[in-house]
């Protein structure tokens, strides 16, 4: 049985995500997400590792007061709204444009080349090296897996490209984060909003649960400042990181 708000308080979220990751909190971009925003907005919350899917038919979902919301984002407006938790009203009109785009360019793009390196150019075989707790059985459905994620990467439209031009398409979308973001401590100035909860579900996977990928070393080297980036939401809002972490199979 999920845990419902009744159960643990008024007021307080119950938080449906997967299960936590060996080197990240969650090896999926939106529950680490949803996660951080409800830190930094220090909204009460619990975590359910049981029920990570929602009623869509992805996770994040939440239970707030016995109800139940379903999509990182749509989750978190209800949030922002619901506790009058708005951390981009300082914005103007145009710097939240560019905001939007900005991060539908990493959760709607880029994150298809996180899917891609996982799933279909390693084969499924990282997984069982940043999530620990997939059942065994996983291993020998894997190959099906690949092949059902594979069908899904071609028909949003990433998976039709070769390996090659894929990782470019990658490339380019994080030479604009990185240009963006340049020398500012977060994407939209020296206050964290919640896009910079979205960037770092998507560039956190990419500094530290996405072995072997194109991408990681070039976080040491050109996206240095997404790095330093995810570096600072790490201390800023995840001062127990360490002890959110999953322990490495032996």
């Amino acid at each position: 049985m999920k845990k419902r708000g009744n159960d643990i308080g008024q007021d307080v979220v119950v938080l449906h995500q997967l299960d936590r990751g060996v080197f990240t909190p969650n090896i999926s971009p939106f529950p680490l997400k949803l996660e951080t925003y409800l830190r930094m907005a220090n909204i009460p919350y619990q975590n359910d590792f049981k029920n990570p899917i929602g009623p869509k038919g992805k996770t994040p979902w939440i239970t707030l007061n016995g109800v139940d919301y379903s999509d990182s984002q749509l989750c978190l407006e209800m949030l922002a709204k619901r506790f009058q938790k708005d951390f981009s009203s300082h914005l103007s009109a145009e710097e939240q444009a560019v905001a939007r785009s900005l991060q539908i360019m990493a959760e709607e793009h880029f994150y298809w080349l996180i899917v891609l390196q996982r799933f279909v150019y390693t084969k499924g075989k990282t997984l069982f090296q940043i999530q620990t707790s997939l059942p065994s059985i996983l291993r020998l459905m894997m190959p099906i897996i690949a092949r059902k994620v594979k069908s899904q990467t071609q028909a949003q439209g990433m998976g039709r490209h070769t390996k090659e031009e894929a990782i470019e398409m990658g490339m380019k979308d994080l030479r604009a984060m990185s240009t963006f973001l340049g020398t500012k401590p977060y994407f939209m100035g020296e206050k964290p909003t919640e896009m910079d909860c979205s960037m770092f579900g998507i560039l956190a996977q990419v500094v530290w649960s996405l072995p072997g990928s194109s991408f990681e070393s070039h976080m040491n080297g050109e996206f240095l400042n997404l790095r330093s980036f995810c570096n600072r939401m790490k201390s800023k809002f995840w001062p127990d990181w360490d002890q959110c972490l999953s322990s490495p199979q032996a």
